[in-house]
């Protein structure tokens, strides 16, 4: 039984990163249904974006997230990607609206998305 890590890129304004994802159904889901072009939102440094036909297991349901966590809000059926404050945070750490499932996580140092604050698309694909 091998287990092998998927890894995703996200490609926001002219930034890419990759990504690894959890071993979970919805983290699966998600895998499934790329590639996906959406138009991005954000909220305070979190992009987020509309992934339809994913079934939200809620297994990691929690609004304790970190800098780098990708997230699934299975009530929008939004992908979020977070890279630091949010309008609800306290400290340091981004604090999502509504409880989330952590997906996975960004390689590398998330914090180059502040870069391309104000880009209109995302663009998430397999990484094969």
């Amino acid at each position: 039984m091998e287990e092998t890590t998927r890894r995703i890129k996200i490609s926001v304004g002219g930034i890419t990163l990759e990504a690894e994802l959890k071993s979970t159904r919805t983290a699966q889901e998600i895998y499934q249904a790329l590639p996906i072009e959406a138009p991005m939102n954000m909220w305070g440094e979190e992009f987020y974006c509309h992934v339809p036909g994913v079934k939200d297991y809620r297994e990691t349901a929690t609004t304790q997230v970190k800098v780098g966590d990708l997230a699934f809000w299975g009530m929008g059926q939004m992908l979020a990607i977070f890279f630091g404050r949010t309008p609800m945070s306290m400290g340091e750490d981004p604090v999502p609206a509504d409880r989330v499932n952590i997906i996975g996580r960004l390689v590398g140092d998330p914090t180059v998305l502040r870069q391309v604050i104000g880009a209109k698309t995302i663009h998430v694909e397999a990484v094969v």
